[in-house]
């Protein structure tokens, strides 16, 4: 197959290497793998090029990211970069977290869901590509339009420094 990574192929063979699980039965690499290798076939088979990044196999378009596998507990999943601006009639992407704004999942529990619903998946990666082709941004949130928990704001009365160093994070990280 055109564009493999042989970081990725380390990958899938030995897992990321984040976590105690490395190299063990229990690496969620090695869990899901089945249905790792057919979601790498599938990105690939969409003229995706494939990249190594985060300790995960991320797939790009003109150097632009548009997804990374993802290998969890319960699931593995595509994690589209900007999957809120994917059209999802059939209500199939998930929020990775409550306050998530950008990125979206389309999670999978058997790698017999990958093969069963591949031309959907295909669809969801080229609406991706599409969307990021075309610029679009996603419109997000301002973090003054999140609340802040009480406990913070008496941390922030109690130790300035705390709150000038929370504030100067990014406001992913906040």
């Amino acid at each position: 197959m055109a564009g493999l990574n042989p970081q990725v192929d380390l990958f899938l063979q030995e897992g990321c290497g984040r976590c105690h699980l490395y190299q063990t039965a229990g690496c969620r690499a090695l869990v899901w793998n089945d249905g790792l290798h057919e979601m790498r076939r599938i990105a690939l088979e969409c003229g995706l090029e494939e990249e190594y990044k985060w300790q995960h196999p991320c797939y790009t378009s003109n150097k632009k990211n548009i997804l990374i596998l993802g290998a969890f507990k319960e699931y593995f999943a595509f994690n589209f970069f900007k999957g809120a601006l994917i059209k999802d009639n059939k209500k199939l992407l998930v929020s990775p977290g409550e306050n998530s704004q950008s990125g979206k999942q389309l999670r999978f529990t058997d790698v017999k869901q990958v093969l069963k619903n591949e031309k959907l998946i295909k669809s969801y990666l080229q609406s991706a590509i599409e969307i990021e082709k075309a610029g679009i941004k996603v419109v997000k949130k301002d973090t003054s339009e999140y609340p802040v928990p009480a406990e913070l704001t008496a941390k922030f009365k109690e130790d300035p420094a705390f709150k000038d160093a929370f504030e100067s994070l990014t406001p992913g990280r906040q």
